[in-house]
């Protein structure tokens, strides 16, 4: 099946459901009760590892001189991610950069935690770094007062939109996504298996979630529809071999892993994936535009 395919439900049910919004028996309420779920953690590809739960990645990047943790989960994960992590037969405290993909209770829950157990720094756009100082209490994203709040980051070192962040021989570059939040970054590097090298792309969710009466139709903030296409342009054009996102999901990551593991070598790379994931997200732009553009009932 193609990656276009995949997504479809997923970012749907994303698109329709936001934090409170479905009953126990909804799709959503199911796709939410796998970001708990323990999965277990392993190799992606070279020194990149999955060490998040069922339902929320969480990225470990490795090398001899300190590793790189992108996303954490949840607050009440933050002891998964870390048991992952031991798991594979790395130390927590051998983590040096926390970066995140959005400031989400989701995504950036656990990292107040995660930082202080491991003695990480934690670096991210301008914008982002705000959100996480504040533990999402920024009246700029599009879920203010709808996504819950999270514990504060205390310590966030500001970088560029496109910094390169550096861990010994890591290098991981950061890629200004606005849309989902202001803050939202996607983040590219290379891993390689011998001689080997892919490109690895950590693409930011491209869900269109809002609350109470945000637009990004909304002519007093022109930027909202700008930044959001910019950032699929770019998602798209990036060097792209390996596709994860926030939501595992959204990238079938998961059952790609399993494919691979069952003897399906090829099952985790797709040049494509990039393009693919951008055109739904630029689809469900188009559709949000028609919806907010409809005369109110």
């Amino acid at each position: 099946m193609r990656l276009a395919q995949r997504l479809t439900l997923p970012l749907c049910l994303l698109l329709t459901t936001g934090a409170g919004a479905a009953d126990s028996h909804s799709p959503g309420a199911a796709l939410r009760a796998t970001w708990r779920q323990p999965q277990a953690p392993e190799r992606i590809y070279g020194n990149t590892w999955y060490v998040g739960s069922h339902g929320l990645s969480a990225i470990l990047i490795t090398s001899p001189r300190g590793h790189v943790l992108i996303d954490g989960t949840l607050p009440e994960n933050a002891a998964m991610v870390e048991a992952n992590i031991r798991a594979l037969g790395f130390r927590v405290r051998d983590i040096k950069m926390i970066l995140a993909s959005h400031a989400h209770a989701d995504h950036a829950g656990a990292i107040a935690t995660l930082a202080r157990d491991s003695g990480a720094g934690v670096a991210a756009r301008a914008s982002q770094a705000r959100a996480l100082r504040a533990g999402d209490k920024d009246v700029d994203d599009p879920q203010h007062g709808d996504a819950p709040l999270f514990p504060d980051v205390r310590q966030v070192r500001t970088i560029a939109d496109d910094a390169v962040v550096r861990v010994g021989t890591l290098a991981i570059q950061a890629h200004a996504t606005p849309g989902h939040t202001p803050g939202s970054t996607s983040w590219t590097w290379t891993s390689c298996e011998g001689t080997h090298c892919l490109s690895m792309v950590y693409a930011d969710s491209l869900s269109l979630l809002a609350a109470g009466d945000y637009r990004y139709t909304d002519p007093a903030h022109p930027e909202r529809l700008g930044d959001f296409r910019r950032a699929l342009a770019m998602i798209s054009a990036l060097p792209c071999d390996i596709l994860m996102t926030p939501h595992p999901e959204a990238s079938g990551l998961l059952q790609r892993l399993a494919a691979r593991d069952a003897g399906k070598a090829d099952a985790l790379r797709d040049a494509r994936a990039c393009g693919a994931y951008a055109d739904l997200g630029e689809r469900s732009l188009r559709e949000r535009i028609h919806q907010e553009s409809a005369p109110p009932r």
